[in-house]
């Protein structure tokens, strides 16, 4: 095992300075947190239906009401625009509130069989270990633990070392709400030692892990010795097709938020943009002057629209795509103190190249031209990932047609928006197993439990 030190510095992208030092937790407090999930289960489950509705209710009013406290924290800790970890803290207050309503409509059917009647039950699974990643700490971990406690599940969340904040505070949120103890836990450790124990340990029923396509593998593998349910959501490498009817200055304004959101650190990034041959110089055009308009620097101003990378390595791996790649633009960064990196758009030599083929997770897109509609799809589809993507055109049967062929799973017709509290969630092939958010992801907190009665 791993030595575990016993504090971690948790450090503020756009200065570099220590903003917290908090205790890094072991294999001990990730058994001791499990323990707590188990014994609190029982009671938890039983908990009435209303009454656990009522509960997730005041939990979205608590984060209401510390939401500018918790968005300056998530700009600060992660490096985000003030105005984005605003609208992110008002979908977290929207999921729990979405969630509220599920306890009392977790229903199953009735179904007609011969000499009896038959019913089926949804039913929670018991300790559910939450995995989620640094680039949108508290938005996905309550994508995850607002389901798994609206469906009776007890909760222990590991978020990532280098954003832990948040969800230190959602832990006291809960509480003050009047969850009991022990339904929801938070341990903060590294992957290697808290992680792979909530994947192996025989008291965790269920596994949901946000990251990348190979550490998915891992849990994926690890998690079936004891057949642990798996939700995954992974990597992508989104397409942004754009046909030559588009209307170019709208999709143009669009692209720099939908690659150099986040700073580019978002698994739905469209970090490949298609175009069609015929409007590529215009395209490129537009989209470099979007580009320059696109204001980098202090994440703290709420006029900023893109922060520093998560850390110094993160940037040096980014800057390793721009490489031999032939750059067509370059946007601006601040200098001094602050892990900045300013966007580009590059022109690749092929498909193959590595800035076409890799989850980047930074603030550089690929103009790729394309011929036509089956040129477009086949380009698109030549990816191992198949999370997000956008199609922009005019024609409505074109729009339908190539979103039903783009092997991804939640697509965009003139819009770049991926993520919705009331829509299903998550990837084909290697970007993930299982769905998030909407009425859906309730399904993979829950077994599915079938009763025959006989009649006669």
């Amino acid at each position: 095992m791993a030595v575990i030190e016993e504090y971690v510095d948790i450090v503020e992208p756009a200065t570099e300075s220590v903003i917290s030092t908090i205790p890094r937790a072991g294999m001990a407090e990730t058994d001791a947190a499990v323990a707590a999930a188990k014994a609190a289960y029982p009671a938890w489950s039983s908990v009435a239906p209303g009454e656990r509705a009522g509960l997730l209710r005041r939990v979205s009013g608590l984060i209401e009401e510390r939401g500018e406290e918790l968005a300056l924290l998530e700009a600060r800790n992660v490096g985000k625009p003030i105005s984005d970890a605003r609208g992110e803290v008002g979908m977290v207050i929207d999921t729990f509130a979405y969630y509220a309503g599920a306890p009392e409509r977790l229903m199953g059917q009735t179904i007609p069989v011969p000499g009896g009647m038959n019913f089926t039950f949804r039913e929670s699974m018991g300790v559910v270990a939450l995995i989620t990643p640094w680039n949108f700490p508290l938005a996905i971990a309550s994508w995850a633990v607002a389901p798994a406690l609206a469906a009776g599940n007890t909760v222990v969340l590991k978020p990532a070392e280098l954003t832990p904040l948040t969800a230190m505070q959602l832990q006291q949120i809960v509480l003050d709400a009047g969850v009991p103890e022990g339904v929801f836990n938070v341990v903060v450790g590294p992957g290697n030692v808290v992680g792979e124990r909530l994947v192996e340990h025989p008291d965790v029923s269920k596994v949901s892990f946000t990251g990348s396509t190979e550490v998915g593998k891992r849990i994926s593998a690890r998690a079936s010795e004891t057949f642990k349910r798996v939700t995954l959501e992974l990597g992508g490498k989104s397409a942004n097709i754009v046909f030559a009817d588009a209307d170019l200055e709208k999709a143009a304004e669009a692209a720099p938020s939908s690659v150099f959101g986040n700073s580019g650190q978002d698994c739905c990034a469209r970090s490949r943009v298609l175009v069609e041959r015929s409007a590529v110089d215009r395209f490129v055009e537009l989209f470099s002057q979007s580009m320059q308009e696109f204001r980098v620097g202090d994440p703290l101003d709420s006029s900023t629209q893109m922060g520093p990378l998560i850390t110094a390595r993160d940037r040096d791996r980014v800057a390793s795509f721009l490489e031999g790649a032939t750059v067509i633009a370059r946007g601006t960064a601040p200098d001094g103190p602050g892990f900045w990196f300013a966007p580009a758009i590059v022109l690749p030599g092929s498909n193959n190249d590595r800035v076409v083929r890799e989850e980047i997770f930074g603030p550089i897109v690929s103009i790729i031209p394309f011929d036509n509609e089956d040129e477009a799809v086949m380009i698109a589809n030549d990816t191992i990932y198949g999370l997000s993507g956008s199609v922009w055109t005019e024609n409505g049967s074109r729009a339908l047609r190539v979103a039903r062929a783009i092997e991804a799973g939640t697509l965009s017709v003139n819009s770049n928006w991926s993520v919705r509290v009331n829509t299903p969630y998550g990837g084909f092939k290697q970007s993930g197993i299982g769905r998030t958010l909407g009425p859906n992801a309730l399904n993979y907190y829950t077994e599915l439990k079938n009763v025959y009665v006989a009649t006669n």
